[in-house]
């Protein structure tokens, strides 16, 4: 028996309760769910929508940088951005200083979408429930988290 309840305890970082990235990644799956009916009005996936958020602030970027801010391959942001293009709210185009550059700019469809999805924050924020304080330290221990995964890459 008592073999048994070592056995069990050597097994006890397996389990899912004890994992971290478990709650990471449900709590993001339920985020992204929660999303989904305002993004759909909007006629974007989440990642398409993080995508507009940093063209609306930087109007202009190269993918790499996109890629960046947002933590994303260049084999996710390709398709994503072709699709955005396809819809007509960013331009593509080669960087004449560089023709490996790929440089993607905002359009006035793309500016214009930017209106229609200021509602969207504060509709998440009801679905979120645990209140300013508890938000923010959220947000800072998330970004606490990811700057340490930065500094190990």
């Amino acid at each position: 028996m008592g073999r048994d309840t070592d056995k069990d305890a050597r097994f006890d970082c397996l389990k899912l309760e004890n994992q971290l990235c478990f709650p990471l990644y449900a709590c993001s799956k339920e985020v992204v769910r929660h999303y989904k009916p305002f993004l759909d009005a909007l006629d974007l996936t989440y990642t398409q929508y993080i995508t507009m958020m940093v063209l609306w602030e930087k109007k202009e970027m190269n993918v790499k940088e996109i890629g960046k801010n947002l933590y994303l391959d260049s084999g996710t942001l390709t398709p994503l951005l072709k699709k955005l293009e396809s819809k007509g709210y960013i331009k593509r185009h080669r960087s004449k200083e560089d023709e490996r550059n790929l440089i993607i700019s905002i359009t006035p469809e793309g500016e214009a979408l930017r209106e229609e999805a200021l509602g969207v924050p504060s509709e998440m924020r009801k679905c979120i429930c645990i209140g300013e304080d508890k938000t923010k330290q959220l947000y800072e221990l998330l970004y606490m988290l990811l700057e340490e995964f930065e500094k190990n890459k």
